[in-house]
């Protein structure tokens, strides 16, 4: 799933080429989740950033979808930003569009066989990750001091959700929920939003209500 349809075009012709593997379907984020659940793929290569939604909330929609399809990330950014938050949210793999046609082809199908993989660029992100644990550990304490309505943007945080979604979600002004989040990061102990991510995961944090107007 990719915004533009050069990519979606170019991944095909790779990934069709080989013998054994099938592709059944290709599409924008928007609609990402209906084709999936309409295609049942075992494997989905899914854009981490797109302009109609973001790659992150696509993933929270698809990882509810029983059974759902083993998720590698796909992106040009740099994989520091996202690759914790993306394997928090489910992902099963963290790719880089600069792979080889081969490198493509041979992540499919360790997916599919139910493992995971990530690239190289991946790697640092996540040894950081676990550098980190003794901080997000104290952090997880430190839910507790947080108010009711930080605590629901830090679920959502978990989510994957930018702060424009939140607002969306929690019929907020975009400023206020951006004070809200530098508010949870500090009350957090300085962490990054990524760290925060997995802090709310450690805690077990529940998705807040659904709000009607």
């Amino acid at each position: 799933m990719d915004d533009e349809l050069l990519v979606r075009s170019g991944l095909r012709a790779i990934l069709g080429s080989a013998g054994d593997i099938d592709v059944v379907a290709d599409c924008g984020g928007a609609e990402a989740a209906a084709t999936v659940a309409r295609h049942r793929p075992d494997v989905l290569l899914l854009d981490i950033r797109m302009p109609d939604v973001d790659g992150l909330t696509v993933l929270g929609r698809i990882a509810a979808l029983t059974p759902a399809p083993a998720v590698a990330m796909l992106t040009t950014f740099d994989a520091g930003e996202y690759v914790e938050a993306a394997l928090t949210a489910g992902a099963a793999g963290f790719l880089m569009k600069n792979s080889s046609p081969e490198q493509l082809r041979h992540a499919v199908r360790v997916l599919a066989g139910g493992s995971r993989i990530l690239a190289p660029e991946a790697m640092a992100p996540v040894v950081d990750g676990y550098r980190a644990s003794a901080t997000t550990r104290d952090a997880a304490r430190r839910v507790e001091a947080l108010t009711e309505r930080e605590r629901h943007v830090l679920a959502l945080v978990r989510r994957g959700l930018s702060n424009r979604d939140i607002a969306g979600r929690l019929y907020l002004a975009h400023g206020t929920v951006k004070d809200h989040v530098s508010s949870v990061l500090a009350k957090l102990g300085g962490v990054n939003r990524v760290q925060a991510a997995v802090v709310a995961d450690r805690a077990r944090l529940a998705d807040p209500p659904v709000q009607e107007r």
